[in-house]
C-alpha cells in the first residue's frame, strides 16, 4: 500500500512515478509497527471470541440437534460474528491504506479512511468489484495454463501418460498448488487497488 501511494503521488503527466519498496518497508516497520500490531490484535480478539463462544455453541448444537431454538440462536450468532469480522477486516484495510497515504496513527487513519469511504463509496465499490474480477480471472487462467502445461509436458516431453493409469491425481495436485500460490500473490493486487483508490480520493 505504501509503495502504491509513492507510485501514485510520484507520477504526473510527464513521467511515471516509482514505487519505493525498500523505503515503504523501512517506514512501515520503523514508524507504524504499533499500528500493524494493533490491527492484528483486533483480528486476534475476534478469533478468540469465536473460539470461546461460537465453537462451544456449535458443539452444544451437535449434541442437541433436535432443539430448533438452539439451532436458530447458533446460526444468528455465527452470522453476526461473520458480519462483525468482515466489517473489522474492511476497516483494518481502509486504516492501513489511509495510513500509507497520510502517515497518521491507526485509530485516526481508520476514522478518516471510513469517512473517505463513505464520501466516495461508489468509487471504492467499483474498484473493489473490478479487482475481485481480475483476481478471479487471474486464478482461473493460471490454474488452467498450469494444468494444460502439465498435460503437454507429460504427453510430449517426458511421455509419462502411458505409464500412469489416471491423469486426475497429478492435475489435481498441480491445480491446487497453483490456486494457493496464485491466491497468495494476487491478494497483493486487492491491497494495491484499495491504496490507489484511497490516493485518488485523498488527491481529489
Amino acid at each position: 500500500m505504501y509503495s502504491a501511494s509513492t507510485y501514485y503521488f510520484d507520477s504526473n503527466s510527464e513521467k511515471v512515478g516509482s514505487s519505493l519498496v525498500w523505503i515503504a518497508i523501512r517506514n512501515t516497520y520503523l514508524f507504524h509497527a504499533g499500528s500493524l500490531a494493533f490491527g492484528s490484535l483486533i483480528i486476534a480478539i475476534l478469533k478468540l471470541v469465536y473460539i470461546l463462544f461460537i465453537l462451544p455453541q456449535e458443539q452444544a448444537e451437535r449434541l442437541d440437534a433436535e432443539n430448533p431454538v438452539r439451532k436458530a440462536s447458533s446460526k444468528v450468532c455465527k452470522c453476526c460474528m461473520k458480519l462483525f469480522e468482515r466489517i473489522c477486516d474492511y476497516i483494518n484495510t481502509q486504516a492501513y491504506a489511509y495510513m500509507a497515504v497520510s502517515g497518521d496513527s491507526f485509530c485516526r487513519s481508520a476514522w478518516n479512511g471510513f469517512l473517505l469511504n463513505l464520501k466516495h463509496a461508489l468509487k471504492f465499490a467499483f474498484a473493489n468489484f473490478l479487482a475481485k474480477c481480475f483476481v478471479f480471472l487471474g486464478k482461473v487462467s493460471l490454474v488452467t495454463i498450469n494444468c494444460f502445461s502439465l498435460y503437454m509436458i507429460m504427453k510430449h516431453i517426458t511421455k509419462d501418460l502411458e505409464e500412469i493409469n489416471s491423469l486426475a491425481a497429478p492435475v489435481v495436485v498441480v491445480g491446487a498448488f497453483t490456486f494457493v500460490t496464485a491466491s497468495i500473490f494476487l491478494s497483493l493486487f486487492d491491497e494495491t487497488v484499495v491504496a490507489l483508490v484511497t490516493c485518488l480520493c485523498v488527491d481529489t
